[in-house]
């Protein structure tokens, strides 16, 4: 029996004698794997001589086309002589340029990397210029796209850092002990929590209002399809809006749980919206909580209030009343259009 490595001399061998025997085969079969390369990529090259007269081209694509290999038809005047004079600089100087180029389209700006390179011969002298085209459109969006993302989180962090710091200002402000403020505050950061799942699964665009308001009473309620009765209208609340009439919606079914319908295994809350009339050319739209209260039971504006009627209004540029009786609690929130949109 032979051994491996006496076969694989002669594989060696076999290999050498197909190249040896067929080099312009073998040359044949590189080119066209080349141009395959090319195609495949996306590149399109062109070659001119020192005198920029095209030589041959390949793989050009528009709006590099063959017939305007420059793409001197497409391109501004700036952006032409941008590229005329980074391949002059290439033949005077025999150093490559590397150039980044956005060319006005019907889909929008299409981007382009070109790389000019100095064709030196054996003698070292230039002979002419290699002008390589990649388009990198696809890229340079991915690029704009999550900048415009990151500024994106950057500001709704801010924003959610801010409403954090208002509401342990107001919870500590309006707390007796530090276990009341924790209870309170957690509470409150859960609710948030919450209504920014909602904004979040939604790829920020916001939440449903009743989506949101089932979300919060179901965080006190065994049944909220018993305990809730939610009535007209379900615009899509924009991400401010959302976290706010969240925390509104936390601070009513808190107050409910502990005073309130929800005190009571029979009891419910009501929920009602719908487009508030008036003048203006844009009307909000009127989120209105009401509830029955035992005799009683009445229980003292703190914290909550202060979120309901000027923290949360505030923060929508709206207006809220909140009415509490022996009996009865509404509470009145109108929501200016900006912060929704009808589905």
């Amino acid at each position: 029996m032979r051994s491996k490595a006496s076969e694989k001399d002669d594989t060696d061998k076999r290999g050498d004698e197909v190249i040896a025997m067929h080099p312009a085969e073998s040359g044949m079969q590189l080119g066209r794997a080349l141009l395959h390369a090319l195609h495949n990529a996306g590149i399109s090259v062109l070659y001119q001589d020192r005198d920029m007269k095209t030589v041959w081209a390949r793989n050009m694509r528009a709006p590099w086309a063959a017939e305007t290999a420059d793409g001197k038809d497409l391109l501004s005047p700036a952006q032409a002589e941008r590229i005329s004079a980074a391949k002059r600089r290439a033949v005077e100087t025999g150093n490559a340029d590397r150039l980044e180029l956005g060319i006005p389209g019907s889909d929008g700006v299409r981007w382009f990397q070109i790389w000019v390179d100095a064709d030196h011969g054996d003698t070292g002298e230039v002979q002419g210029v290699v002008t390589t085209m990649v388009e990198t459109t696809e890229q340079k969006r991915r690029e704009q796209t999550l900048k415009t993302l990151l500024r994106e989180v950057s500001h709704r962090s801010k924003n959610l850092l801010a409403i954090i710091q208002s509401i342990a200002t107001q919870t500590g402000r309006y707390s007796e002990t530090l276990g009341d403020f924790l209870t309170r505050f957690r509470g409150r950061i859960q609710s948030l929590a919450s209504s920014q799942d909602l904004v979040t699964s939604s790829n920020w665009r916001g939440a449903a209002l009743q989506e949101l308001v089932s979300g919060q009473v179901g965080r006190y309620s065994a049944d909220p399809r018993r305990s809730l009765r939610f009535d007209g209208e379900n615009p899509y609340l924009n991400p401010n809006a959302a976290l706010h009439v969240g925390l509104a919606m936390h601070e009513l079914a808190v107050n409910s749980v502990s005073y309130g319908a929800l005190s009571r295994p029979d009891g419910h809350v009501e929920v009602s919206a719908k487009i508030a009339s008036g003048s203006g050319a844009s009307p909000g739209l009127l989120l209105v909580w009401t509830e029955r209260i035992g005799a009683g039971r009445r229980n003292k504006k703190r914290f909550g209030s202060v979120a309901l009627e000027r923290v949360v209004p505030t923060s929508l540029n709206g207006s809220a009343s909140l009415e509490i009786d022996e009996s009865r609690l509404e509470y009145r929130l109108t929501i200016p259009r900006g912060n929704f949109e009808m589905e």
